[in-house]
């Protein structure tokens, strides 16, 4: 049995207690009054020597939704959007940082449910560790969708835009159109409800195939893993539909006007290839612990080449993503990626060097793959290179050009961090860390090539 360390629980609440002072202080210093805008504006526009123009991605610009004359002169209302912007800052940092970690949770339940359904021979010795991992799952996205109602019923819609009364009602100036016409499936009552079907259908699953697993550790016949294997293929099924949906409503709609095809699939390479590099991260930590003595080199090596490959995928889906778009050149598509080349050039094209040309350099020799430092320290890489491409889907619609990575940021990350940690490493105390009535369980104990 694993037992978790003091170190590591202590650990654990520091980063929550860091993360919570500094997210309470990302959000205090976020409300600034009109005239203290004016004064920063005033003093950048000085300091670069002309206007600094707003990237009106998240606002809502008086022209784009109505034909009324404004009272407030355009530096006023320059002003006025300047500080939403700045006053989402806190809310869209704390919302991505939650997202990631729920990913990565949801991930790797998907990957685990994978394993069962092909009834795959490698890996059940890291079956417990996965299961660890999926713990988070409930708390995380209950999180998430926290954040998400939180920001409309408690801020000023900071998130999503088209929770605002105001762009749907066709007597006020800030009536939009087009997201009007999507208010049917965009809506804050629907938008909650299928967010918690969401949550209610993966956890069931994870509930479910926990308890399968920790039963036939003592049965005397395989019942149990029938059972796991066909709501393994069912929650397949289920999660397909309900990722690309999550997909859709948690990320896709901040920018309400446009849509991507391909961007559920995106959003599940992110999360699948940075599930994977945790379940690396935490079996080389435990191995470190002397734990796990029945993983060995050959499962490493084999973690790792998915780490690869899914960061080939990704990188295909986000090629093929960007290359149409930009290639085809439509106005309604292409002012998605002309926000993120304008004003997030560094993060946007440094996520592919970090989620893209890393991983190839550090991983395409097959004997890197095995040493555990050196999947680590790619691993760690390809972590920050995910959360990046997470900031640059959800900021540009939030924030505009006033994003920067700092307290909010980086205090909202050491809280669901130090969260995870102690959630998944807690679940590790609660059953033995390797299934023992599985039926493939020696072949993966003597897994080698």
């Amino acid at each position: 049995m694993y037992t978790f360390s003091n170190k590591l629980r202590t650990f654990s609440f520091a980063l929550i207690i860091l993360g919570l002072l500094g997210v309470g202080y990302g959000f205090m210093t976020s409300h600034k009054s009109l005239e203290e805008v004016k004064t920063m504006l005033t003093e950048e526009a000085s300091t670069h020597g002309g206007s600094h123009e707003a990237a009106a991605t998240h606002g809502i610009s008086k022209d784009s939704h109505s034909n009324t004359t404004h009272e407030v002169s355009e530096e006023d209302a320059h002003a006025e959007h300047v500080q939403h912007q700045i006053a989402n800052r806190p809310w869209s940092a704390l919302y991505v940082a939650a997202f990631f970690f729920m990913m990565i949770s949801l991930g790797i339940l998907a990957f685990y449910a994978i394993q069962i359904a092909s009834q795959a021979g490698w890996s059940p010795v890291l079956f417990r560790v996965m299961e660890g991992m999926t713990s988070y799952l409930l708390p995380g996205a209950l999180i998430v969708l926290g954040i998400a109602a939180a920001s409309h019923y408690i801020g000023h819609n900071n998130i999503f835009m088209w929770m605002d009364p105001e762009v749907t009602n066709p007597e006020s100036e800030h009536y939009d159109k087009l997201i009007d016409g999507k208010s049917s499936f965009l809506n804050v009552p629907w938008f909650i409800i299928r967010g918690l079907i969401f949550i209610a259908g993966w956890s069931l699953y994870r509930h479910f195939s926990r308890k399968f697993s920790i039963a036939q550790d003592t049965a005397e016949d395989s019942s149990n893993f029938k059972k796991a294997f066909r709501i393994a293929a069912g929650f397949l099924v289920f999660f397909i539909y309900t990722e690309s949906m999550m997909s859709w409503d948690w990320i896709m709609s901040v920018d309400p006007h446009w849509f991507s095809t391909l961007f559920g699939w995106y959003v599940f390479a992110s999360m699948f290839v940075s599930g994977i590099t945790v379940l690396s991260l935490i079996t080389i930590y435990l191995k470190s612990r002397n734990y796990l003595e029945f993983v060995n080199e050959n499962h490493l090596h084999d973690v790792a080449k998915f780490m690869f490959a899914f960061s080939i995928f990704w990188t295909y889906l986000w090629f093929s993503q960007f290359m149409l778009i930009w290639y085809s050149n439509i106005p309604e598509e292409v002012t998605y990626f002309v926000t993120r080349f304008s004003d997030y050039k560094l993060p946007f094209l440094g996520m592919v060097v970090m989620n893209f040309v890393f991983p190839i350099l550090m991983l395409m020799n097959a004997d890197y793959k095995r040493i555990p430092w050196f999947v680590v320290m790619t691993g760690l890489v390809i972590l920050v290179g995910h959360y990046i491409d997470i900031f640059v889907m959800i900021m540009p619609a939030t924030v505009g050009d006033r994003w920067f990575i700092g307290i909010p940021e980086i205090s909202s990350i050491l809280l669901f961090a130090g969260l995870f940690i102690l959630v998944v490493f807690t679940a590790l105390t609660k059953a033995p860390l390797l299934v023992k009535g599985y039926p493939f369980r020696k072949e993966s104990e003597h897994f080698h090539y």
